[in-house]
This record gives structure tokens, C-alpha cells and sequence, in this order.
């Protein structure tokens, strides 16, 4: 009987190791082909706090499985969230081949008015990995038969370039005023370049009810930073709005994009402390959110359902990068491809990467004939990266572009990219491994 026990507590260390190798690793692509199921939920996750709430914080979940192919995305009302334990616990639990953990980036969530942004230094990690785990478990256990579609469009521009040409040919942001501009932009000059299109992904269950939505903008979520108060800010009012007019079954998933220079044109006044007399105007983060879900709500209308079976590719990739000044930091930079159909091509990617990268991504995409969305903050594992501007950007300045002392190398993002263009190819079978004969 000890022999046995001893064999079965080998045995289960064994498997944990692997299970451990296997998360910590770059898996090779996978493929599948055939019915789409489908498992969504939302929970609250605001935690007990001394701050005022003006709103809660969600985290959402949407679960697809396709053959032995298990994806859970996670959107997250926080302003970074990463987790290696939820990858663990999702793959012994629910067999949940990758999880991709989106942070709307709200400045507003429990604990950011008091500087801790990243929130695997929050006290609240714990819960929030409790509750997150739980929602990706009830959408896990609830599918459906589902259909997978995608539709995008444009309507006039939310946001701005944050990052603005001076005199000396240098950038700085808007809330940095000079001779010429004032700070946050208060004429709200709509600067470039931006990406004003809203992208939508579409889940409907084979009744052709629609059960799940991913809006995928690209903006700053901070309209009421310092407002010393928790609030998902303008992504809050839009996800909840979307649902309540396409109705109680659906859940509305707010992606970020690529918005790392990317601000709202509406937006509060910033207060300088929790006793600051000015009150925080929540109008301008209610009516964008506002205007966000209205667009949102009339693309989902007009999308049309994707087919009966479903095709999906993934591939998770990493890459190297030292520090821009501080050559002894080093980087390693995780990031995925999902093709849906041969049609929608989603270039998954932590950190707060610039407009430019989404512009080109879906540019690089109409070529070749897919529907391009890059998700940005949203990590699939490895560190996070912080500000990933482009060459251009982080030659010119400003914040995000060349402040930090502990910022990555230049060109890192021109190469990740690279290497998700390349992996793209790679999935759809163009990109040749041996030469022709």
C-alpha cells in the first residue's frame, strides 16, 4: 500500500511539473476544424475597499471550443492584470487550452488612485484570480452550439494622438501645456494618427440569438483618472449599454487595441487628491461610453452569422528584447495569432503598443484578404512589457515613447509584428518551410 501511494504521489508530481512546462513554453500551432461551442458569463469583482464606488468592475468571459482546442478570453475591468495561476487552474480544471487576459486599462479601478497599476502587487490578486477562474468555469460549463462572425466600421473619431509635435520637433503629451497648446486638449484638435474604427466579433448561438460580443477600440480608459473613486470608466458604460439593448442574455466583452498614445477627446477634469473639492464630471465618460455602445449595437445588427462549422488556427510566439537604455533588463515578450474561418485575424499582444502598429496590422490583413483586429493588453503569458511605441513615435517622444529609463528596446514592437506577420502565413499554409521543387 505505501509502494502504491508513493508510485501515485510520483505520478502526480510528474504531471504537475508538466502541466508547468507546458504553460511555461511557446506551444506549437494548432488547428481545428468543426463545430463552433460556444460558453459565456460575467461576474463582479470589485473588491471590499475603503474607496467610494461609483461603479463596479467585471471581469467577462467567453469560452470557444472547437475539437480539442479550448481558447477562454477574459475581459477585465482593471488597468493590468496578469495571472499565471489562472492559466494553470483553467487547464487542470476545465481543460482550457489558452487563456488570454484583457485589461480594459481603466485608471479608475480599486486601488490605481494610490499607484499600484499593476495588479499582481495588489493586495486584491487573490480575488480577483478566484473570481476570474469562476467565470471562465460557469462559461466552460454552459455551451452552446454557436456561430462565430466578425463586422467593422467607422464613425467619427472618439480619440486623439495624445503624443503632439511641438516646436522643436519633439513630442510631448497633451496634458503637457507650452506657448502654442493647452493642456488635455480642451479645443479637442482630433491629432493623428488614430484608428477611429470600432471592430466587433460576434457569437450567436443556432437559434440566431446573439449570446456574446467583443468590441475591440482602441483608447485610453482613463476619461476620469484621479477621480479617487472605482469606476470601469467609459468601457463600463458601453459594455453595459450594449447589453441592456441587445438584451439579458448577451455579455459584452470591451477588448482594448492598440492605444498606448491613444485619448479620449471628452474628458474630466483631473482632481490632485481624494479631498480635492472639484468633483469628478462622470458626463463626458457616460456619453462616450454611450456613443461607443450605439455604434456598437447597430454593427452587431447588420453582421451577418458565420458559418455552420468552424475553422480555427492558433499560435503562441515569443521573442527577446534588452532595455531601450538599461541594456541589462531583458524582455521576453509573449504573443499569439488566432485565425477564425480564414477570415478574422486577431494578432494578440501585452503591453500598450501604439496606434500605428493596429493601422498596419489591418492594412497587412485587407492584403491579404483576412479581417484584421489587433488585442492589445492582453496577455497569453510571459512578462509584460509596458509602452511599445514605434520607431517613428519613440524617436520623436513623449510619454510612453522615450521617458522611462527602464523602457524596452527600440524597434521591439517593428519585430514582433514582423514575427506576428510571419506566423500569420505560417498558420494559413502560404509560408513555405522547405523550398519548392
Amino acid at each position: 500500500m505505501k509502494i502504491f501511494c508513493l508510485k501515485s504521489a510520483l505520478l502526480c508530481q510528474t504531471f504537475a511539473v508538466l502541466v508547468l512546462c507546458l504553460l511555461a513554453m511557446v506551444l506549437p500551432a494548432r488547428s481545428e476544424t468543426g463545430q463552433l461551442l460556444a460558453g459565456t458569463a460575467k461576474i463582479n469583482i470589485t473588491p471590499k475597499t475603503s474607496e467610494p464606488i461609483h461603479d463596479s468592475v467585471y471581469a467577462r468571459s467567453l469560452v470557444l471550443e472547437v475539437g480539442q482546442l479550448n481558447i477562454a478570453f477574459v475581459a477585465v475591468d482593471l488597468v493590468i492584470f496578469t495571472s499565471t495561476r489562472i492559466k494553470k487552474e483553467c487547464f487542470e480544471k476545465y481543460g482550457i487550452s489558452q487563456v488570454i487576459l484583457s485589461s480594459s486599462h481603466n485608471h479608475s479601478g480599486p486601488l490605481v488612485a494610490n499607484k499600484i497599476f499593476f495588479t499582481e502587487d495588489s493586495p486584491f490578486q487573490k480575488f480577483y484570480e478566484d473570481q476570474i477562474i469562476k467565470v471562465i468555469g460557469i462559461a466552460a460549463n454552459n455551451k452552446f452550439r454557436a456561430r462565430i462572425s466578425a463586422g467593422k466600421s467607422t464613425f467619427p473619431q472618439l480619440n486623439f494622438n495624445r503624443l503632439i509635435v511641438r516646436e522643436d520637433g519633439h513630442a510631448r503629451e497633451s496634458w503637457f501645456e507650452d506657448e502654442h497648446y493647452k493642456s488635455e486638449n480642451p479645443e479637442r484638435i482630433p491629432f493623428g494618427p488614430v484608428d477611429a474604427e470600432l471592430g466587433v466579433i460576434k457569437v450567436m448561438n443556432d437559434h440566431g440569438d446573439t449570446r456574446a460580443v467583443l468590441m475591440n477600440y482602441a483608447m485610453h480608459a482613463d476619461i476620469v483618472c484621479f477621480n479617487y473613486a472605482v469606476s470601469a470608466d467609459f468601457p463600463g458604460v458601453a459594455t453595459r449599454k450594449v447589453e441592456e439593448t441587445l438584451g439579458k442574455d448577451v455579455n459584452c466583452l470591451f477588448i482594448q487595441g492598440a492605444s498606448g498614445n491613444m485619448e479620449s477627446l471628452l474628458i474630466s477634469p483631473r482632481r490632485s487628491g481624494p479631498d480635492d473639492k472639484i468633483k469628478t464630471n462622470y458626463e463626458p465618460m457616460q456619453r462616450t461610453g454611450d456613443l461607443l455602445a450605439w455604434e456598437t449595437v447597430k454593427l452587431v445588427k447588420k453582421t451577418a452569422p458565420g458559418p455552420d462549422r468552424t475553422d480555427v488556427k492558433w499560435m503562441t510566439d515569443s521573442l527577446p528584447f534588452t532595455g531601450r537604455y538599461d541594456k541589462s533588463l531583458k524582455f521576453n515578450v509573449q504573443f499569439s495569432n488566432l485565425i477564425i474561418n480564414n477570415d478574422i485575424s486577431i494578432a494578440v499582444c501585452p503591453g500598450e503598443f501604439f496606434i500605428q502598429f493596429q493601422l498596419d496590422w489591418k492594412e497587412k490583413m485587407k492584403v491579404a484578404g483576412a479581417n484584421g483586429f489587433l488585442f492589445g493588453y492582453s496577455w497569453t503569458g510571459g512578462q509584460w512589457p509596458g509602452y511599445i511605441g514605434d520607431i517613428r513615435s519613440m524617436a520623436l517622444g513623449g510619454y510612453g515613447a522615450d521617458q522611462n529609463p527602464k523602457g524596452i528596446q527600440v524597434g521591439s514592437g517593428e519585430s514582433i509584428m514582423s514575427k506576428q506577420l510571419e506566423n500569420f502565413y505560417s498558420l494559413i499554409g502560404l509560408m513555405r518551410q522547405h523550398p519548392p521543387k
